[in-house]
């Protein structure tokens, strides 16, 4: 009698995570480390199986983990890893990041016109912006994948992060910035972490195509916010903030928007929290750009009928992109939630920046777009009075040193916030002058 046939394989069981392009709808594994899409080209992103557990169970688990002091669940973006990376295991690098502050101010309340606006502070992240979410994931992901090498191209912020989070992991950093176009407390910690730098004789739009050409070149792992890793670690911004406030979501998040990353980031975060139960409904985005690099605000005054491009140009230099690489994510990131995009002049952002700086909070130009873009869709009836409104501060005030000392010593006319200093003589009587008044 013969033996019976063996039976068949069990099939795979379904992946926790995968990588979906958004473009063509191809499906590859976590794991594998091809960017962009291998078959179109198109932008990847990461789908999860929803958590075993949703709604009240899921909100008492992260819950649970709010206040640890040591250990990966420290951190303010491994906290949610079941909705960032529930496979990461072992290979996860944290500094810890995240657990960024909630803050009320009366005096920048009432410059937007919201007194019960709120600001969440990703300027106080180890190397002062929100970048730090994205890049643990990112550099964890890297590690996964073997990498030998990371790169990005960069305005200042991503680079800082990136270079901070590859000595940490070992890892020889590549960043690529626009020569001359860098504040310089982003290119110091660039330097100071050991990275190596190229200034490139062009704008962050040429540093990106270099850097993507040099990634499949050179085989190094790209990490600005085309890796979709990177945008699952700035999820946790709109997580975090969520379970601030109880886990009941504001009226508006109102966001600066540059690369488009956190844009596609926030909306993405905000459909899975709803899906999941751990909110019962989605509040509408506020992109904010600057005047001058308004391309997506261009686009969406034409109802994103067309993909716009400009020559940037704004003293905002975290937000200075004429080409957003996140566009297609950050569009259907605006039209799940409902919400809008505006811009803000160079001058209105200054003002925010000083109005912040003078409330004892400070932020960077480019962070100055959210409470000024709240303040303009407020004059302009978008926002109502009664709506509850979380503006993002996506960088420390440090990060851009010379914009301060140029705004308050420098420009004329003199604006109403500038705080000149006073030269005097070593002598009490000069000080007792200045303090009179």
């Amino acid at each position: 009698m013969s033996a019976a046939p063996p039976p068949p394989p069990a099939p795979p069981a379904s992946p926790v995570t995968w990588q979906v392009c958004a473009s063509c709808g191809s499906e590859i594994s976590e794991t594998d480390p091809r960017l962009p899409c291998p078959r179109c080209r198109g932008l990847l992103e990461l789908r999860h199986r929803p958590p075993a557990q949703g709604g009240n169970a899921l909100r008492a688990t992260f819950d649970a983990r709010w206040g640890v002091r040591r250990g990966v669940l420290a951190s303010g973006v491994w906290r949610y890893g079941e909705a960032v990376l529930p496979t990461a295991g072992e290979h996860i690098l944290s500094y810890p990041e995240g657990n960024t502050p909630l803050l009320a101010s009366g005096a920048v309340g009432r410059w937007v016109g919201a007194p019960e606006l709120l600001l969440k502070h990703e300027g106080q992240n180890p190397t002062g912006s929100f970048k730090d979410r994205g890049m643990t994931v990112g550099v964890t992901q890297a590690r996964r994948v073997g990498a030998r090498a990371v790169a990005c191209a960069s305005t200042g912020n991503t680079a800082a992060a990136l270079a901070a989070y590859a000595a940490l992991a070992g890892l020889p950093a590549l960043v690529l910035v626009p020569k001359g176009q860098v504040a310089l407390g982003k290119l110091a910690q660039a330097l100071a972490f050991g990275a190596r730098t190229l200034l490139v004789r062009g704008n962050f739009d040429d540093c990106l195509e270099l850097a993507d050409q040099a990634s499949e070149r050179l085989g190094v792992y790209l990490l600005n916010s085309v890796n979709p890793f990177r945008l699952e670690g700035q999820k946790t911004i709109v997580l975090e903030l969520l379970q601030q406030l109880g886990w009941e979501p504001p009226d508006w998040i109102v966001v600066p928007a540059g690369n488009l990353g956190n844009t596609a980031a926030f909306g993405k975060a905000l459909v899975e929290a709803r899906a999941w139960g751990l909110i019962d409904r989605v509040p509408r985005l506020a992109a904010v750009q600057a005047e001058g690099a308004a391309p997506f605000a261009q686009s969406f005054r034409g109802g994103f009928a067309q993909r716009c491009r400009v020559e940037p140009h704004t003293v905002a230099t975290a937000i200075k992109i004429g080409n957003p690489a996140s566009y297609e994510r950050a569009v259907r990131a605006i039209r799940d939630s409902k919400g809008v995009v505006t811009t803000v002049s160079d001058d209105e952002i200054l003002e925010a920046k000083a109005v912040v700086d003078g409330a004892g909070i400070g932020c960077e130009p480019a962070s100055a777009a959210a409470p000024a873009g709240a303040r303009r869709l407020i004059q302009e009836g978008v926002i109502r009075l009664r709506d509850r409104v979380v503006a993002v501060l996506t960088g420390h005030v440090l990060k851009d040193p010379e914009t301060v000392t140029r705004y308050h010593q420098e420009l004329e006319p003199r604006p109403a916030r500038a705080n000149r200093p006073i030269e005097i003589e070593a002598r009490l009587a000069e000080v007792e002058r200045v303090m009179g008044g």
